[in-house]
C-alpha cells in the first residue's frame, strides 16, 4: 500500500494552479480543512472555484481567500454571515451559483460515485429549474451572467429537474483520525459535507488531527476509504471556532434580569 503521507500543508497544496476548482469540506464554521485554506492562501493562487456549503466568514476559511480576491466563481447552498461576500457578488466581482444544499451534497456525491447526472424533484417550478437565478451582476446592477433552464422530465406523473454531478480538480477536507493509506473517520457533526467532497474530488488532500498507522482504525468505523485520498497531512492544533456562541445568564445575573423588570 502507498504512503500517502505529506510533510507539510504547504507540500500538500503545491499543486493547485490558478483556475483549479476545489470541493472544500465544512458546514458553517464545522470541520473546515483551515490548514489547508491556510497553506494555499500563502501559496497566492487565484482565479479559483470553489464549491462548499458555505463560503466561510470574513476573517476564517475560505473567507481568507475570498477577501484577497482570490475566488472567482463559487458553487454553494448558503451565502451568510459574510459581508464580503455579498459586497463582491453584488459588485459584479464573484460569480455565485446557488444550489439546493441536498442537490448540492448529491451532486458531490454523485460526482465520487461516477455518476455523470440525476433526477431530482428540488428546485422544480423554480428559477433553479426554469432558469433566470442571477450568477454575476455586472458593475452597474444588471444582470451578467444567469442561470439556464435546465431538463425537466416527468416519471410516474411527477416533475424531476435534471442535474450534473461535480467532480473538482481538487478535494479539500478536514479529518479526526486517518491512517498513512487515507482512510478517514469524522468527529461527530464534522463529517457535513467533507466525506462527499472526499469522494467528488479528482485529487483529493485531507488535513488529519490524529495520524495513526494501517490497521489501527477499525474497518467497520471508517467514513472515506483511502481509495479517495491522495495525500494526508497531521494538522494537529488548528484552531476551531464557535459560529454562534449563546451561553445562559448566571443566577445572579438572572435575579437581576427580574429585579429589574419588576422595578
Amino acid at each position: 500500500m502507498i504512503d500517502k503521507v505529506v510533510a507539510s500543508a504547504a507540500e500538500a497544496v503545491a499543486d493547485i494552479h490558478d483556475g483549479a476548482s476545489l470541493a472544500v469540506g465544512g458546514f458553517g464554521l464545522c470541520g473546515i480543512p483551515v490548514a489547508l485554506i491556510d497553506a494555499l492562501h500563502d501559496r497566492g493562487a487565484k482565479d479559483l472555484e470553489t464549491v462548499s456549503n458555505n463560503c466561510g466568514v470574513d476573517d476564517w476559511g475560505l473567507g481568507i481567500l475570498l477577501k484577497d480576491g482570490r475566488i472567482r466563481r463559487t458553487v454553494s447552498s448558503y451565502v451568510g454571515e459574510n459581508k464580503e461576500f455579498a459586497r463582491q457578488y453584488l459588485s459584479g466581482e464573484l460569480e455565485v451559483v446557488l444550489t439546493p444544499q441536498g442537490t448540492l451534497a448529491e451532486k458531490l456525491r454523485a460526482g465520487g460515485a461516477g455518476i455523470p447526472a440525476f433526477y431530482t424533484k428540488a428546485g422544480v417550478g423554480t428559477q433553479v429549474s426554469d432558469g433566470g437565478l442571477p450568477q454575476k451582476y455586472d458593475a452597474d446592477g444588471s444582470i451578467a451572467i444567469a442561470s439556464a433552464p435546465k431538463e425537466v422530465r416527468s416519471f410516474g406523473g411527477v416533475d424531476y429537474v435534471l442535474e450534473e454531478s461535480l467532480t473538482p480538480d481538487f478535494g479539500l477536507v478536514h479529518a479526526w483520525k486517518g491512517d498513512r493509506h487515507g482512510n478517514l473517520v469524522f468527529h461527530a457533526t464534522a463529517m457535513n459535507f467533507n466525506p462527499l467532497c472526499a469522494m467528488a474530488g479528482k485529487v483529493t488532500i485531507a488535513e488529519v488531527e490524529e495520524l495513526v498507522e494501517p490497521g489501527e482504525l477499525d474497518p467497520e468505523h471508517i467514513h472515506v476509504p483511502g481509495i479517495f485520498v491522495q495525500r494526508v497531512v497531521l494538522a494537529p492544533e488548528i484552531e476551531k471556532r464557535i459560529e454562534k456562541r449563546t451561553v445562559a445568564l448566571s443566577a445572579q445575573s438572572a435575579a437581576g434580569t427580574t429585579e429589574q423588570a419588576g422595578a
